[in-house]
């Protein structure tokens, strides 16, 4: 859908994603509701229309996973104040992080 004057799906050109095929059943009345929201959403065939809808669902429920995660944190207990040796532990996590991933890039 256009945003801005710029259309979100110009970012990745579909050719470039492989994509198969799924058939969906649609009632009459839920077909002609599709075919004109394509008609009057800026979505140029009904496959754009369906794909955006997933993003939109993709997007709810990591937004639901981030809140209950963010609801855990507040509901575990009272926060105490980060040592000396866990922030040399964090530290520690993030370099064996980068460092693995390093070794994911290497082109040899």
């Amino acid at each position: 859908m256009a945003q801005n004057g710029i259309n979100c799906h110009d970012k990745v050109k579909q050719s470039e994603i492989p994509m198969k095929s799924i058939n969906i059943s649609l009632p009459d009345g839920m077909r002609a509701y599709v075919e004109e929201q394509v008609a009057d959403g800026g979505y140029s065939t009904i496959s754009e229309y369906f794909r955006e809808l997933v993003r939109q669902d993709q997007k709810r429920k990591a937004k639901e996973r981030l809140e209950t995660l963010l609801l855990e944190g507040l509901n575990s207990g009272s926060a105490t104040p980060l040592t000396e040796k866990d922030w040399d532990d964090i530290r520690q996590a993030v370099r064996s992080k980068v460092e693995g991933h390093k070794g994911l890039n290497t082109n040899g």
